[in-house]
């Protein structure tokens, strides 16, 4: 449409579960790079990492600052809220649960890209109790909830989220055949993509996906999985060029003026 600019474009943040596995090294870090030096060779890297150990125990702010410090400010962490304590925000405490899981974070210093809220397979739907939560979460906090029964996944749910401006996560896995459904329900996607190896066919095909998100101005955040070797990590810079190469390609092609088709 004449005389309407383009929106900003999304950013993609691609990175895995974890970053310190000096297994990757040569695949990915240098031979011989020290153990506190990984996240820094990392970060030269990659746009984003899911932690991981902050699944077994919520960090202290000592260690949340030396995470952002290693890091450059355009860097962004993904923390896996603690299972115990997430647990606990929704069967039985929601404020003090919630409290103790965000608290460190401010240390991260503009580096939290979201909390990753995983809901056990063993937790099935319960409308008062997520929207517990959802009242109780913070609003300057991202999140994203990993729903793992299928019982949550319905539209009412979704609208729950959407109406606290909170991110579903989808997963991909070799469990599964087909890639999973897309659905914006916060400002940014989330994937976990958990396949054990990725053609090259299936790496095209999910740039081709999360172009048309980040053109509408959506942030993506997109994980591999831990491997032994670090091909994920590999893999990880791999979907970010891919991407630039559709984002570059798009910038001399018509300005998009509607959303793209998986939004809902």
């Amino acid at each position: 449409m004449p005389g309407v600019a383009a929106p900003p474009r999304g950013r993609l943040y691609a990175g895995t579960s974890g970053f310190a596995y000096p297994d990757w090294a040569p695949t990915f870090y240098p031979l011989d790079t020290p153990a506190d030096a990984l996240l820094a060779v990392y970060a030269r890297r990659l746009a984003a990492c899911e932690l991981n150990n902050t699944y077994y125990r919520t960090p202290s702010r000592e260690r949340v600052a030396a995470w952002a410090a290693a890091t450059p400010a355009t860097f962004r962490f993904t923390i896996k809220a603690q299972r115990g304590t997430a647990i606990r925000a929704v069967l039985l405490d929601p404020p003090g649960a919630v409290a103790r899981l965000v608290e460190p974070l401010d240390a991260l210093d503009g580096r939290l890209g979201s909390v990753l809220f995983r809901i056990p397979a063993e937790i099935h739907r319960d409308d008062s109790r997520l929207a517990a939560l959802l009242q109780t979460w913070p609003p300057a906090v991202p999140l994203t909830l990993e729903m793992q029964d299928e019982s949550w996944h319905v539209d009412e749910v979704y609208g729950m989220l959407r109406a606290a401006g909170a991110a579903v996560c989808a997963t991909e896995t070799d469990a599964v055949d087909e890639p999973p459904r897309i659905r914006l329900t916060g400002s940014f996607l989330y994937l976990r993509l958990r396949r054990t190896a990725y053609s090259d066919g299936e790496m095209a095909a999910w740039a081709d996906r999360l172009v048309p998100f980040l053109e509408a101005g959506h942030d993506v955040f997109a994980f591999f999985r831990h491997d032994e070797t670090g091909v994920s990590a590999l893999r990880a810079g791999e979907l970010g060029r891919l991407v630039e190469e559709r984002l570059d390609g798009a910038a001399t092609g018509p300005l998009r003026t509607g959303p793209p088709g998986e939004l809902s």
